[in-house]
């Protein structure tokens, strides 16, 4: 579904291969080093957004694709030099995100793709607003895929408003 661009709600429980149900067929889709951002990842952690971005850095090793993770608690300086450089894809958490975007250093405008993974701990965790207004930041035109454990009401009415 996610290689025709259609907008998906997956629900997997950790470990069942998430990553690779939404990095394959993003990495398919995107032409790698057009100088901007082609897809975005949003993950709770620092943790799984490492895991996020190392795998879809293997996984796109051969195209060539180039992914950035973005996560607070290291210096903003590096992840800038590589975003001025251009990236393909970037997986963040949304507060390093929302930093980087209020400061103009993030450009979102050309996603096609935009992922939230382990929604429903984004969730639990009070990211909603801030997912929200990284949201606001990509076209309204472009593929969205919400990946949960469980879909709570508040996971199902996410989806629906994106």
């Amino acid at each position: 579904m996610m290689l025709s661009g259609k907008d998906i709600l997956g629900q997997a429980q950790t470990g069942t291969g998430k990553t690779a149900a939404f990095a394959l067929p993003i990495l398919h889709n995107i032409t790698p080093g057009l100088g901007h951002v082609q897809a975005l990842v949003l993950a709770p952690t620092r943790e799984l957004g490492l895991q996020v971005a190392e795998a879809m850095e293997v996984y796109g090793r051969l195209r060539n694709v180039s992914v950035l993770a973005v996560y607070g608690g290291t210096a903003y300086g590096p992840q800038i030099g590589t975003l001025r450089r251009g990236v393909d894809v970037v997986v963040g958490t949304p507060g390093r995100l929302l930093d980087l975007l209020k400061s103009n250093k993030l450009d979102l405008s050309q996603v096609q793709t935009v992922v939230l993974d382990e929604a429903d701990e984004m969730l639990s965790m009070g990211f909603i607003d801030d997912i929200e207004a990284i949201l606001q930041a990509t076209p309204a035109e472009r593929q969205t895929a919400l990946f949960s454990a469980t879909l709570p009401r508040q996971i199902r009415q996410l989806a629906e408003n994106i």
